[in-house]
């Protein structure tokens, strides 16, 4: 092996061992408290838990359809009804509020459900579909 390149890798091991052991040379307590803290809580059942939990407000149905039913409904992809075209949308509609609702929620078709949000609840996916249904 060359003696050049004998030095470049014992400069770079050099120069990794160095790195890594200041990175972790901080041993206040603050420190290591923090970079063993622990990931997440438990509590027993029927117990309140310790942390409060905060919940996301509700998205508007525009925000849902925005992010999660655009790319199809906009363009009418794989047979999904357009936003706001009454004529697609006639058929699902007469069928009333809740089969509407049970198909996007389930799924149905080539649609996923939720329309693949699964982190929306039933309402913003039936706000979703208000949002959709409204003559443009």
């Amino acid at each position: 092996m060359d003696l050049s390149l004998r030095l470049w890798l014992i400069a770079l091991c050099t120069l990794l061992f160095f790195s890594t052991t200041t990175i972790a040379a901080d041993m206040s307590v603050s420190a290591i408290n923090d970079r063993t803290k622990p990931v997440g809580n438990v509590h027993l059942e029927g117990t309140a838990p310790a942390v409060v939990v905060t919940t996301t407000p509700a998205q508007t149905g525009q925000a849902v359809y925005d992010q999660y039913c655009a790319s199809c409904h906009n363009s009418g992809l794989m047979g999904a009804p357009k936003k706001g075209n009454a004529d697609d949308w006639a058929t699902r509609v007469s069928q009333g509020d809740a089969i509407l609702a049970k198909h996007a929620i389930e799924g149905f078709n080539a649609m996923p459900a939720k329309g693949t949000c699964m982190d929306c609840s039933d309402d913003e996916i039936i706000a979703a579909i208000n949002y959709m249904i409204k003559p443009n």
